[in-house]
């Protein structure tokens, strides 16, 4: 029975502090969705390196634009272009073009930025530890999934305590998968017209056109 009531002692004794880590979790992520939202449009460098339960299946650098929910993704071998509603997917070894719906966990893997606003639902959120990241002050915070079936188990967010931006993303699937990714430049104020985050066939001529929606 002692240990019992040990056990509940203790377990009210911490939750003030976690009720205070979410607290101090949540305004990170409320200035961090801030930030992105009065950025206007905004070019971020980045490299990602995937693995799989600790093994490394792939690195790659490259950039994204993006207005609002649009986007527009370039790496060496892969273009994607999101206009909101519609995603096509340029293949450069075999010029082919796939045209997709996605959907909203689809949508959470390909745009880094898409993450900032999970924390609202479907997951729970705390501070970590790390201070520092490449020589500056940040802010760490660990959202873990409340419901085991998400595409994503776990995702960790560096946040730079100066300017509110995400300078280093983990996110973890339940299969092991692991990518992480790091900004490398930022450029915010950007003005874009909507016809970037369509796909012009006329700048492509030789690429197939699968739809699959």
């Amino acid at each position: 029975m002692e240990r019992y009531i040990f056990t509940i002692l203790i377990a009210l004794l911490t939750l003030p502090v976690f009720a205070q880590q979410q607290a101090q979790a949540k305004a990170v992520l409320d200035k961090t969705v801030a930030a992105f939202e009065q950025a206007g449009g905004i070019k971020v460098n980045f490299t990602v390196q995937a693995s799989n339960k600790g093994r490394v299946i792939g690195e790659s650098t490259g950039t994204i634009q993006l207005k609002g929910d649009k986007f527009l993704l370039t790496t060496r071998d892969v273009i994607m272009w999101f206009d909101g509603a519609t995603q096509w997917s340029y293949l450069t070894q075999s010029e082919e073009v796939n045209v997709t719906t996605p959907t909203p966990g689809e949508m959470q893997t390909m745009n880094p930025y898409a993450l900032l606003s999970l924390y609202k639902k479907g997951f729970s959120y705390k501070m970590g530890a790390t201070q520092q990241f490449r020589g500056k002050p940040v802010n760490e915070v660990i959202l873990t999934a409340t419901n085991k079936r998400q595409d994503l188990s776990r995702i960790v967010l560096y946040v730079s305590k100066d300017d509110h931006r995400p300078v280093y993303v983990v996110v973890e699937s339940p299969n092991g998968n692991k990518s992480e990714i790091t900004v490398t430049g930022y450029q915010a104020g950007l003005n874009y017209a909507d016809t970037l985050f369509v796909f012009n066939k006329s700048q492509y001529p030789r690429a197939e056109i699968i739809d699959l929606r």
